[in-house]
């Protein structure tokens, strides 16, 4: 199992998307107002931002290739899944459970539409007007 993604609440997505592209995330989706999502710039994990209040609604993504095995093999250990390995519209294969501390906990099964999905952010080069823009990368 590997740590992909860590999405986290923010009042003001466009503030989040300033503050962490700022921070040199680079950004990978961009939904807002409902949804953003970022790659760090080593290894392969991502960062998301939702709109909200703070870590109450934060939600933690572990990526397994094996997903349906592995549920099948957490449930057969007593684990508790909300939803089972679902095919979602964002082309992921996602299972949630929640940690006894009620953190949101998915499963999950990307792909290439983990850090390539078809709505990709276009990679632009920055402009004067900043050192960044959606979907900018120095590669």
């Amino acid at each position: 199992m590997r740590l992909n993604q860590v999405t986290v609440s923010v009042p003001d997505l466009d503030e989040g998307w300033r503050f962490y592209t700022a921070l040199g995330l680079t950004p990978v989706v961009d939904s807002r107002p409902t949804y953003a999502r970022f790659a760090c710039p080593d290894g392969g994990g991502t960062f998301s931002l939702h709109p909200g209040q703070g870590s109450a609604a934060t939600t933690v993504y572990f990526e397994c290739d094996d997903l349906d095995a592995r549920v099948a093999a957490l449930e057969a250990a007593g684990l508790r899944f909300t939803n089972p390995p679902t095919d979602q519209p964002w082309l992921w294969r996602e299972a949630e459970l929640f940690d006894p501390g009620g953190n949101r906990i998915l499963l999950y099964f990307a792909g290439e539409n983990r850090l390539d999905p078809p709505w990709k952010v276009e990679r632009r080069a920055p402009t004067p007007s900043g050192p960044w823009r959606p979907g900018w990368s120095p590669s």
